[in-house]
């Protein structure tokens, strides 16, 4: 549903990590942008939570304040719905790297845009939608991505690169690793799944400017499918 970025070299790494440092001192006001809606949006899916009977675990490990960088696996259309539901448990907006495709719908652009995410173009080198998450990061507000680059549906699927270009260029931000399960089980409605989520700090340590990025988008990836098996 929601793809990680692939692209955009460009990223002004030195002005990236000033804007972050920059930041770290002070609350992240603008994540009140669209906070109604988003609210909105909760409270009509409550309903949701409770169907799946949603646990989350590890939500110390989310920053009460400040930029992050949430990095997840993407197995059900569901995944970014408890993540968004689990992270406003700490008042925490959410701004998703999200495919540019979903806009074509007015109605979903609509509500998309009301709630602040970003469009990316998949499959491109897209500068302006890294930029636009560098920019968020730089003013305190935390940004979802997903590795994987598509729905995986439990398959496992290699990692894209560009965790590692956003991640690189913004140092000083923690990554908070999520693994959601359960979500693949909906399709055996009526029966209700238990879908849960658990937020955790990479295992091997944050970042480092020396690991290549391919290797680090991977190794993010791995920590969370040691959590989240593959299904296939």
């Amino acid at each position: 549903m929601i793809p990680e970025a692939d692209g955009a070299e460009q990223l002004s790494q030195a002005g990236a990590g000033e804007r972050v440092l920059d930041s770290a001192a002070r609350s992240a006001t603008a994540e009140r942008r669209g906070w109604r809606l988003y609210q909105t949006i909760r409270y009509t899916l409550r309903w949701l939570r409770w169907w799946v009977r949603l646990e989350v675990r590890g939500l110390e490990n989310l920053p009460a304040h400040g930029p992050a960088l949430v990095v997840s696996n993407h197995d059900a259309w569901l995944d970014p719905l408890v993540i968004i539901e689990a992270m406003m448990w700490k008042q925490r907006q959410l701004r998703f790297l999200a495919k540019s495709t979903l806009w074509k719908s007015r109605i979903l652009a609509w509500i998309l845009d009301g709630a602040a995410q970003i469009p990316i173009r998949r499959g491109e080198s897209d500068a302006a939608a890294l930029e636009a998450a560098v920019d968020a990061l730089g003013r305190g507000e935390t940004v979802g991505i997903f590795p994987e680059g598509t729905l995986s549906r439990g398959e496992k699927l290699r990692a894209r690169r560009g965790v590692s270009r956003l991640a690189r260029a913004c140092p000083g931000v923690p990554v908070v690793l999520v693994a959601v399960w359960g979500g693949t089980d909906l399709k055996r409605f009526p029966k209700r799944p238990k879908v849960g989520i658990e937020f955790f700090a990479p295992a091997e340590g944050q970042p480092r400017p020396d690991e290549d990025p391919a290797e680090l988008a991977q190794r993010l990836l791995d920590e969370i499918r040691e959590k989240v098996p593959v299904t296939h």
